[in-house]
């Protein structure tokens, strides 16, 4: 045994004496409950006139972990931590008696606790509460995180959340500004007149996005099932229903590879309007975020207020390597574009896979302001409507921010006619080699044929935009539980 990992037995072994110490005394050290607790925010936001040194009568009942622990003997200082913050504690023998002074003082770092104690600010300008009772209301049989320096190894902030949200302040907050996006994204769609519904997750065929999906068996149905990669055919099954506006946050999940923006398993916000197209989708689309970011609190340096800048998916291709995607319009001519030019071109590659070479290898990354990326190839988006001036292509876009796609959107097909040849396009690329390609869902035609009005839909990724609201560069950053590999 390492001399760390004796050192590490020996802390768990005293923790457990401790533990069989306090039942042999008669203590509960796993109580059922600990009511009237107030959050410690709130407490210290009672007495923020209180002067250095100023005494009160005012009581409250707080509950947290022991964080800190300073002096010993008659009088003691201990820091209490809840999720709304850090208060200080002071401990005094002539209001505890000896027993109770012995018993408070042996609890370890990391033990929770339940308070009573009366506010007064220190000579120091601390707010603090003088002891009167405490209730031991979880042992701790773990030591905390070393507390100077928080948790900084990541694959133990990632593998072992709790102990990174225990030991980083900072973490614990970004998890509450993840909250607070959610709800403004709830109220705002609430009040633009949506309907928050809810599609399944478990699903006979997938279909919807550009991408692998999970395999399951049902073992009472004796089928195979798909964990869902998108909401969108089910939604629009709705807006043929009559729903009109509808929106659902939930978990995708697709079988791909793990990297700084793509975790397998993610948050999706889809919206669904009848009689809207991808115009009206884009103008809300700017709304909703920057109403979001306000309700979060982002102060980063990426404008994020309305109008964002529009550029279409053929110019910013062009500009940026120099091939015109519509005038190579099968898969080999555009392949000697890209190598004659010098650009990958992986050999297994269809035509559609291409220009998404292109567009993430080289123009993704420049498209740092708020922008809408419009008209796609109609082979890169079978479910959008084509272009009202140019059959080639599709009433779609793309917002990027931070140089990373966070929306895509349709003036939605809605011809059942149409949309049967774009399954059948579908069906040829699979057979090509495109493992990504849509299967054919006739369910979903049978809908269309019942006639869907003029819509306007998109999917916004949340995980994505709480990493621009929050400035972080890594999804796993945002995600409180991550796919990690063994």
């Amino acid at each position: 045994m390492t001399e760390q990992a004796d050192g590490s037995a020996k802390l768990l072994a005293t923790r457990r004496r401790k533990l069989e110490s306090l039942r042999e005394a008669g203590i509960e050290p796993f109580p059922h409950e600990f009511d009237g607790v107030e959050p410690i925010a709130a407490a210290r936001a009672a007495h923020e006139s209180l002067r250095d040194g100023e005494e009160t009568d005012v009581r409250h009942r707080v509950a947290g972990r022991l964080a800190a622990r300073r002096g010993q003997g008659k009088m003691a200082f201990l820091d209490l931590v809840d999720r709304s913050g850090r208060i200080q504690l002071q401990a005094r023998v002539d209001e505890l008696g000896p027993q109770g002074m012995e018993r408070l003082l042996g609890l370890d770092l990391g033990d929770l606790i339940g308070v009573d104690g009366v506010a007064f600010r220190s000579k120091r300008g601390e707010l603090t509460l003088r002891v009167e009772a405490f209730t031991l209301l979880a042992k701790s049989l773990r030591p905390p995180p070393e507390k100077h320096h928080g948790l900084t190894d990541v694959e133990t902030r990632f593998r072992r959340r709790e102990l990174d949200l225990m030991a980083n302040e900072e973490a614990r907050e970004l998890f509450i500004v993840r909250a607070r996006v959610i709800s403004a994204v709830r109220r705002f769609l609430d009040g633009e007149g949506f309907v928050e519904v809810e599609t399944p997750v478990l699903q006979p065929l997938y279909g919807g996005a550009a991408a692998r999906p999970f395999t399951t068996h049902h073992n009472a149905l004796n089928r195979e099932l798909y964990l869902r990669i998108a909401t969108e055919l089910y939604l629009k099954r709705l807006i043929v229903g009559g729903l009109e506006r509808v929106y659902e946050l939930g978990k995708d999940f697709r079988n791909e590879g793990v990297d700084s923006t793509h975790n397998p398993e993610f948050t999706m916000l889809e919206w669904y309007e009848a009689y809207a197209d991808y115009e009206d989708i884009a103008a809300r689309c700017e709304r909703l975020v920057a109403y979001v970011a306000s309700e979060a609190g982002y102060s980063g340096e990426i404008d994020l207020a309305p109008p964002w800048r529009r550029e279409t998916l053929t110019k910013a291709i062009l500009n940026r390597t120099g091939i015109d995607i519509t005038e190579h319009g099968d898969r080999d001519a555009l392949a000697e574009a890209m190598t004659v030019r010098g650009l990958n071109v992986p050999p297994e590659d269809t035509w559609p896979q291409l220009v998404d070479e292109l567009l993430s290898k080289h123009v993704e990354s420049t498209l740092i302001e708020p922008t809408f990326l419009m008209d796609y190839p109609v082979a890169l988006s079978p479910f959008a409507k084509r272009h009202r001036s140019n059959p080639r292509l599709v009433e779609r876009f793309e917002a990027y921010v931070g140089g990373m796609e966070i929306a895509n959107a349709f003036t939605e097909l809605n011809d059942p006619d149409e949309q049967r040849r774009r399954f059948e396009e579908q069906r040829a690329l699979a057979g090509a080699g495109d493992v990504e390609a849509q299967p054919f869902d006739e369910a979903f035609l049978e809908a269309l044929e019942q006639g869907m009005p003029p819509t306007g839909g998109i999917g916004i990724g949340i995980d994505r935009l709480v990493m621009i609201l929050t400035g972080r560069h890594s999804i796993r950053e945002v995600v409180l539980f991550p796919a990690m590999r063994d």
